[in-house]
């Protein structure tokens, strides 16, 4: 028999509502999940290292694992798990529920009287399945709440073990809350790459974006995902594939022509990316000066330090870019002018016209390649070592460091340290400046020329630091691994490189200004570099939340718009890709976008530049 309109309207009406309800379980899921991880570990991107730490985590998400629970995760072969395994453990690892605990009492308790003799118990938890102590069990026995003569009340035990489960939950999610740092991290944020949100102005549709999404494939890629993810049961998803051939992200040409650029006027000012300890990335930030119009060509490439060349260079395979922005009448009403997109190798560059005036080049690196690294070091390296009459001196391998150091640090290039460029080296190795009067100091005891510290005098400086200390190498360590030195004095968690400015009709000024994160002025700027340049398209079935990704070069972005009243959550797959390595370090994971706000999503690179790579990526409604 046919159904009555009326009859499809209350069906339509109850399926709308049973999606919510089931999208609304997945939020709360998801957000138990990261509560639980990070309650135990510091990030996200942190992984599980240990079956007591897996075990731990578990029991903060309302599990009370057995042994046996915890082998089945962690066979012989497991070294560690993140949070994505967490999740799917979860996902089979159901809470019990009062029904199923009073079940299992019920079992012992054959008289059906609601108590069980506290002899019995102890005989049951010290004999069978995973053992407890006397101690352990009678922990249980003395707690007066569920316990009196002798009997333990087990429908009361069950109250208060759900109860106390629920409020460890609840304290783990609070938690979240209040801790804004947290809040970045629960989701798989790295702080410096992903703000909360960048907040949207009233702006018109994009005429790019589609709404049909794109659930195609990448060609010759059939695989399942490796395990059932919200993708798959949530409302409204988009679908992105991207192939790039081999060696192809570098051939997007910057084309420089010598003979028509011969005459311009041209500043050089480097600079170098830090890694902090939480994953955050500080640069130099700079201003460009330009006394009237002129046709401009700007690039930025890692800097390829002279005396290193010949060892391992880990910095020069991190991907760079600059952003252009205009000073207005407020530091914080930067407007962007445009950015690095053309690539000639590891060079990225820019050319057009700019007006008369002062500009902004904020540095930016995705991540992707600038990490922390996993390395193990066998060995520490020496610094200092005593000759034959009891002196002090640098190892052969740190003055090299030093030096290295030293072209770094040597923002224009002069083979001299002025004293402004000499405390960007202060601040990020001491967090103090120099001033004025222990610069003169400094002249009395260490070579200079024209008021600016010599390499030597570089060199000098040190060694009398390892003097001050007796030899004790602690100091001249804080300051090596502050500039991203490991143990074994290699660079691995900075990246210096150097920005050329040239102009056609006018010399431009480059000034280094500051040294730190990118802050909200860069996160702007990069989603609207994405916006404006990248293919838009909606989530099939919402109106308001567009993903927008873009290829520069090297690295695709996506930036996800939402342009709702609301908070959204949105999960990101990237199961089906190849050869590709993200900022995030994760393969699955969700995360927060304010209402009216964008924010980055990923970037995503190759893992192998010889090789093609697949991007391909499902972002997915969650609630």
């Amino acid at each position: 028999m046919a159904s009555t309109p009326g009859n499809q309207k209350t069906t339509h009406s109850e399926n709308s509502q049973g999606k919510k309800s089931h999208h609304a379980e997945e939020a709360t899921f998801y957000m138990n999940c990261r509560a639980a991880y990070l309650t135990v570990l510091k990030s996200s991107l942190e992984n599980i290292k240990s079956k007591d730490q897996l075990s731990l985590v578990l029991q903060q998400a309302g599990r009370n694992p057995s042994q046996k629970t915890i082998n089945k995760y962690w066979t012989s072969q497991t070294s560690s798990l993140n949070f994505d395994d967490f999740c799917a453990i979860l996902k089979k690892e159901k809470p019990a529920t009062k029904n199923e605990l009073l079940e299992a009492f019920g079992k012992i308790d054959t008289d059906k009287a609601g108590y069980i003799s506290h002899d019995e118990l102890c005989k049951i938890l010290t004999t069978r399945g995973d053992k407890m102590t006397w101690e352990e069990v009678t922990s249980i026995t003395k707690q007066a709440d569920f316990n009196c003569n002798g009997k333990l009340d087990y429908n009361k035990f069950c109250e208060l073990y759900l109860s106390t489960r629920e409020q460890c939950c609840k304290a783990a999610r609070d938690r979240l809350e209040i801790d804004p740092r947290l809040r970045q991290q629960h989701f798989g944020n790295q702080t410096e790459n992903v703000p909360e949100g960048i907040t949207l102005p009233v702006s018109k549709p994009s005429p790019r974006v589609s709404r049909k999404p794109d659930h195609k494939l990448a060609k010759g890629d059939s695989r399942a995902p490796s395990r059932p993810s919200s993708a798959q049961s949530s409302k409204a998803s988009s679908s992105t594939t991207v192939t790039v051939g081999a060696s192809s992200s570098r051939n997007t040409k910057l084309i420089i022509e010598p003979d028509t650029m011969k005459e311009w006027q041209c500043a050089q000012s480097r600079g170098c990316f830090y890694l902090e300890e939480n994953g955050e990335i500080i640069s130099h930030k700079y201003r460009l000066h330009l006394p009237q119009r002129s046709a401009l060509c700007v690039t930025i490439k890692p800097f390829s330090i002279p005396q290193a060349q010949g060892r391992s260079c880990h910095w020069l395979s991190v991907d760079t870019a600059l952003f252009i922005l205009k000073e207005n009448e407020t530091q914080e009403n930067l407007q962007l002018v445009s950015f690095t997109e053309l690539q000639n190798k590891e060079m990225f560059g820019w050319r057009g016209e700019l007006g008369a005036g002062v500009y902004w080049l904020l540095p930016f690196t995705t991540g992707c390649r600038l990490r922390k690294g996993k390395t193990q070091i066998t060995g520490e390296a020496k610094l200092v070592w005593r000759d034959e009459d009891g002196e002090l001196a640098l190892t052969k391998e740190f003055r090299a460091a030093l030096l290295d150091i030293f072209e770094t640090i040597d923002l224009d290039g002069n083979g001299l340290l002025s004293l402004e460029e000499y405390n960007f080296f202060e601040l990020r190795t001491s967090g103090e400046k120099c001033d004025q009067e222990a610069w003169a100091v400094c002249k009395e005891n260490f070579e200079m020329k024209k008021n600016e510290l010599t390499r030597q005098g570089f060199l000098d400086l040190n060694l009398m630091e390892a003097n001050d200390q007796d030899g004790d190498p602690w100091d001249l360590w804080v300051t090596l691994l502050s500039l991203g030195y490991n143990r074994a004095l290699e660079m691995t968690e900075a990246c210096p490189f150097v920005i050329d400015i040239c102009a056609e009709r006018c010399k431009p000024r480059i000034k280094a200004i500051s040294l730190e994160a990118g802050g909200s002025q860069l996160s702007r700027a990069l989603c609207r570099s994405v916006v404006n340049k990248g293919e838009a398209k909606g989530l099939d079935g919402s109106e308001n939340i567009f993903i927008h990704t873009y290829r520069s070069g090297s690295r695709i972005t996506s930036v996800i718009e939402n342009k709702s009243e609301n908070k959204v959550i949105i999960h990101v797959n990237n199961e089906q890709s190849k050869n590709c390595l993200n900022n995030r370090g994760l393969t699955v994971f969700a995360v927060e976008v304010a209402p009216k706000s964008m924010m980055v999503s990923q970037h995503v690179m190759a893992l192998n530049e010889q090789e093609e790579w697949i991007y391909s990526c499902v972002h997915s409604l969650v609630c």
